[in-house]
């Protein structure tokens, strides 16, 4: 059985994104382009500095979607212009945020919903990320920031702490007013992968993500009166999640709504960074 959709990926994204795994892993869905004239369906691109433009010109060239693997906070404004006059599906692969354990689209129970039921109640939320010694501490910090907004929604009074070359402190508020603090830090001390845990008067909630490429699930924990409930684990890394997501909207000739989450994120980036 062939391919449905056909896939070429730049030096970049086959580095960032694993994209030979991710679809080989859909291998009735996407197949690689090389052997094939045209324009390949799907473009996967790096989301390094200058990822949108990069994108338009994909848009341009006439294939019906783009993957970004892990892009770094940009204006998309221009780009989902294009892309609505278009019909281009984009979607974004985020490291952490597009694992499927934190919003599992209509899967089961996720992190997304354990969060914001207890967000109300909210004491404080504390949020580790770490990586690689001489990674660098701004796409770290874009990285952190997408996982939080995905399982809190919007922060207020975000502010940079403490920023330098091993790691940085970050404080904002949840709505009900409670604290939050994220720490980003370049080790090697412990695996790469953001760890977030939301503490009420009689519980809270937790979610470790690893990286995409690690062989472990994430793991999701919700507290309360009734004790310690470990959420269904799901076998699945962000980078096959965010395939099998375009997949679906390829299939149904439906768009994503990425790009409008990821103007938020944008826009608490650039509160952080213009500090």
């Amino acid at each position: 059985m062939s391919a449905a959709f056909t896939v070429t990926a730049t030096t970049g994204a086959e580095e960032a994104g694993g994209v030979a795994l991710a679809i080989a892993s859909l291998p009735a869905t996407f197949g690689h382009a090389a052997d094939k004239a045209g324009v390949a369906d799907v473009v996967a691109i790096a989301g390094e500095a200058g990822w949108t433009g990069e994108a338009l010109q994909a848009i341009e060239s006439g294939h019906r979607a783009i993957l970004v693997a892990n892009p770094c906070p940009e204006d998309t404004a221009r780009l989902a212009a294009a892309a609505d006059a278009a019909g281009t599906a984009v979607v974004l692969d985020h490291r952490w945020a597009s694992n499927p354990a934190l919003v599992s689209t209509g899967n089961g129970p996720d992190a997304r919903e354990a969060f914001r039921s207890a967000l109300g109640a909210a004491a404080m939320l504390d949020s580790v990320a770490a990586a690689a010694p001489g990674s660098d501490p701004h796409r770290l910090l874009g990285e952190h920031l997408a996982a939080l907004l995905m399982v809190t929604g919007p922060l207020d009074g975000l502010s940079l702490v403490r920023n330098g070359a091993s790691g940085y402190l970050v404080s904002a508020r949840l709505p009900n007013g409670a604290p939050l603090t994220a720490q980003g830090v370049l080790t090697a001390a412990r695996p790469a992968g953001v760890d977030i845990r939301l503490y009420t008067s009689d519980g809270g909630a937790s979610v470790r993500v690893p990286d995409p490429g690690a062989a472990w699930p994430a793991e999701v924990r919700a507290t309360g009166p009734h004790g310690d409930l470990l959420l269904p684990t799901l076998y699945e890394s962000a980078h096959r999640s965010a395939w099998r997501r375009l997949k679906e909207h390829l299939t149904a000739g439906t768009r994503p709504d990425d790009l409008a989450g990821f103007a938020r994120l944008t826009d608490h980036y650039a509160t952080l960074t213009d500090t």
